[in-house]
């Protein structure tokens, strides 16, 4: 019986062959494209879920309140006493471990000498956290003794090829050597953070490095990635209730005479949650985000709808094909049931037949898919049966749902009148049929909107006015051993007609703006502090001249004022904050600044520091001497200009080979880094868009065919026309 069914239902699909076709091709890419989100989505999901102990290991967070009691800052790092007190005073932690990335550091072997991203120093408890397979060395001590290394497999090979690196020694940062102990293989791509290079955390407590002291006291340093596991079944709300007594204990007269707890609190984050669901200002690497997991949900269930009316349009326009078939099999004794399970068992073989064409579109698919979502997306994370199980069931759903209708439909013709031709369609029918078609239409229409304002908005972020001139900037990482010869350094470069000038810094515009020591500007009678947030970046004499940034009131910092180094400059929106009128008020104030004493000489118009996904910060620039112990430079800008920019370069790296003949030039142009802060916007809405494209496609196919097979059965109606006179326009516009 089953078997008659479906030769049934192959000899109905080959006998209207476009119809057919345009349903199973509609069918067809709607299931290769839920298959490519699916993929997409499965992968966004399983973020280090491939740690052996993922279930139990927390990373803390820290979270930071102005004097108002507002959220000034969420950081996904901590400082690090923490990690001195966190294990005495709760015991239920079975382990911790701590990592500190170290961003960009040259590192050099012989005649080798490559400025290395994701250095991370690491202790030797994190092979008991994480699920690391190391490859060479005893994971137990490979990074207990300082001055000892870990590299992935691709790093060794970088530097040693097919020589054994146990043993190596490396320069790092031109300034300490450090031993190869072990190698393990890199983290996998759906892990949240993945160091190239584990140096031990031990060295730090070395004095020229970082110095155990600081270690133990330095709490406003937070920049150190704290991860705990705990039992299993613990329930996190217990230690998180017991934060606030333990900072009031241990941080006591760090926020003056305010409670800790009521300056600062600790959280916990699940670690598979930090992927989509965590949005600190720091991260160790840009995250994913669980509304695009929604949305793109929400794309594939249109698709397959969209396919599914498609369906059901066609089928139920071809009833009155079908009429005389359908009163026959009723004339023989065929039940209502039996026909419903025979259209529906068409409706299950053309979906099948869909999904298994999917499958095959979808490993030819892939690699695009990757390359656009510059992802790492493998057809492996389908084949688990949580996911084999739904996928083989999906056919028989969308197979009853697309032919549910056309088959109760169909089977409700009466057999009399179907025999002597008096059948005709119902009009609840048809316009069934229109509400339909209404719903594709109406969900590509708002697809349509939609695509219209994810380019509206990429647009605007590519071609809003910053503030500053982003054109021919080239950035490179400065390092202290320029600092004693750096007004050579620089002289030199400008002595190229290329170059037009340099300056340094310790942020760059497109960084984040983390850095606050605190402000106080003149009350009634004496210094009263600033309740606001003031984030600072340390610029030097040429920092604004270089990045082309407006004064809106005042001046620069200059090399003819000495007492400038105790000077201030801030922005609009400082003024504001601060509670100042106008700029040119601001000028000239005392100011206090990081416990610093001196005046406001000049206001620059408000500009985007950072991308503009953040509003505009009141922000304070400083000269180095007026931040004790934090008076370093972490960047070089340059501007060329921009008619022979690759003599400019050229200049530029001859002039950085004679002075810092140890260290890697590397730059990078900063309009680049401004493209990459929107690249997961870019790459959502190139994805977006290409499956919104396809919906928009399938609902006009359907729409095609639709029109196509109602004007096979016009044919008559338009020979009449034709001979009583209508030419080509009017049969065309009555059609449409």
């Amino acid at each position: 019986m089953i078997y008659n069914y479906f030769k049934v239902a192959f000899r109905n699909l080959a006998k209207s062959k476009f119809i057919s076709f345009i349903n199973l091709f509609g069918l067809t890419i709607g299931f290769t494209c839920c298959l490519l989100i699916l993929t997409y989505i499965l992968n966004e999901l399983s973020y280090d879920r491939y740690n052996k102990n993922a279930d139990r290991i927390y990373r803390i967070t820290r979270t930071f309140y102005n004097g108002n009691g507002d959220v000034s800052l969420t950081l996904s790092t901590i400082s690090p006493p923490f990690g001195y007190y966190l294990p005495t005073d709760f015991p239920e932690i079975q382990k911790m471990t701590r990592l500190l990335n170290n961003g960009t550091a040259p590192i050099k072997y012989k005649d080798k000498l490559i400025n290395e991203q994701n250095v991370y120093f690491a202790d030797e408890n994190i092979f008991d956290v994480f699920t690391i397979k190391v490859l060479e060395g005893d994971p137990k001590t490979a990074l207990k003794d300082p001055f000892s290394v870990m590299l992935t497999e691709e790093t060794a090979k970088k530097y040693f090829g097919n020589e054994d690196p146990i043993n190596k020694v490396l320069r790092a940062n031109n300034q300490f050597n450090v031993k190869v102990t072990g190698v393990y293989k890199a983290f996998p791509s759906n892990a949240h953070l993945h160091p190239n290079i584990m140096v031990s955390f031990n060295t730090l407590k070395d004095s020229a490095v970082y110095g155990e002291k600081n270690l133990r006291t330095n709490w406003g340093n937070n920049s150190f990635f704290t991860y705990i596991m705990l039992p299993k079944g613990y329930n996190i709300e217990n230690m998180k209730a017991r934060f606030p007594a333990f900072l009031d204990n241990h941080m006591a007269g760090q926020y003056g005479a305010i409670q800790p707890s009521k300056g600062t609190k600790l959280d916990l984050q699940k670690l598979t949650d930090i992927h989509l669901h965590s949005h600190t200002d720091y991260e160790a690497e840009p995250n994913g985000d669980i509304k695009r997991v929604y949305i793109f949900s929400c794309i594939a269930f249109f698709i397959l709808l969209i396919a599914c009316i498609n369906y059901m349009n066609l089928s139920t326009a071809r009833a009155a094909l079908r009429a005389r078939e359908i009163g026959i099999r009723k004339v023989v004794g065929a039940r209502k049931k039996e026909l419903v399970i025979q259209f529906l068992s068409e409706s299950l073989l053309l979906t099948w037949a869909a999904i298994l064409i999917a499958f095959g579109l979808l490993y030819i698919l892939l690699p695009w898919l990757n390359k656009i979502s510059a992802q790492d997306l493998s057809v492996g994370i389908l084949l688990k049966w949580q996911v084999l199980v739904p996928l083989f069931l999906s056919p028989f759903i969308v197979g009853t749902i697309a032919g549910i209708y056309p088959a109760l439909f169909m089977s409700s013709f009466q057999p009399v009148k179907t025999l002597k031709g008096l059948f005709k369609i119902r009009g609840g029918s048809i316009s069934f049929r229109k509400v339909l078609v209404i719903t594709q239409f109406a969900i590509s229409i708002i697809l349509i909107i939609t695509t219209m304002v994810v380019f509206q908005q990429l647009r605007f972020m590519q071609h809003t006015s910053l503030g500053y001139d982003k054109e021919h900037l080239v950035t490179l990482p400065y390092y202290s051993q320029l600092d004693n010869q750096y007004e050579s350094f620089r002289n030199t470069l400008l002595q190229n007609s290329g170059i037009k000038d340099a300056g340094r810094s310790s942020r760059i515009p497109t960084g984040r703006l983390l850095d606050d020591m605190g402000a106080s500007a003149p009350g009634a009678d004496s210094m009263v502090p600033v309740k606001a947030e003031i984030r600072y970046v340390a610029t030097d004499y040429d920092f604004i001249p270089t990045y082309g940034i407006h004064m809106a009131a005042g001046r620069n910092f200059s090399r003819e004022y000495g007492t400038d180094t105790s000077g201030f400059i801030i922005n609009e929106a400082a003024v504001k904050a601060i509670g100042w009128k106008s700029a040119q008020q601001a000028v000239g104030k005392n100011f206090t600044y990081g416990g610093i004493n001196g005046k406001i000489i000049g206001v620059m118009h408000d500009f985007h520091f950072e991308s503009l996904h953040q509003e505009i910060k009141p922000l304070i620039l400083i000269m180095p001497s007026t931040a004790p112990g934090q008076s370093f430079y972490n960047n070089l800008t340059v501007k060329i200009a921009g008619d022979n920019i690759p003599a400019a370069l050229a200049a530029l790296k001859s002039t950085w080979q004679k002075y810092l003949p140890d260290l890697p030039y590397q730059y990078t142009f900063l309009d680049e880094k401004f493209s990459k802060l929107y690249e997961a916007e870019q790459r959502q809405g190139t994805i977006f868009t290409a499956f919104a494209a396809i919906a928009i496609f399938i609902a006009c196919l359907g729409l095609l065919g639709l029109s196509a097979f109602t004007i096979s059965q016009r044919i008559k109606e338009i020979g009449i026309r034709k001979v009583l006179g209508a030419d080509v326009r009017t049969i065309v516009t009555l059609l449409a």
